[in-house]
């Protein structure tokens, strides 16, 4: 896993605490790998990519991420909307206050 080589313990602690709290397990199969490899030829890097597919592969709604670079080069993906925590908290409270 990616969050072993993170230097910040207290980000390494939170981290890790978010990973019990997921809800799905993909599998990386070659639909995940083919679609990494196509994030890698924009820019992405390697293990962005691979996250990044499988959370289309997953279907997921939103990835929460804090890499500029990625929230940039995601910024118009057509299923996946890429974003930062502190922009999510203000998408949930909005459909809140929707509701």
């Amino acid at each position: 896993m990616e969050n072993t080589a993170n230097p910040d313990s207290n980000r390494k602690a939170a981290i890790g605490e978010w990973k019990e709290i997921g809800l799905v397990d993909v599998t990386v199969s070659n639909q995940v790998e083919n679609i990494a490899v196509k994030l890698a030829q924009i820019g992405i890097k390697p293990m962005d990519s691979l996250h990044v597919a499988c959370a289309i592969e997953a279907k997921a709604e939103y990835f929460l991420t804090t890499d500029k670079a990625l929230l940039r080069k995601m910024a118009k993906h057509d299923t996946l909307h890429v974003v930062d925590p502190v922009d999510f908290i203000l998408v949930l409270e909005e459909k809140k206050n929707e509701d």
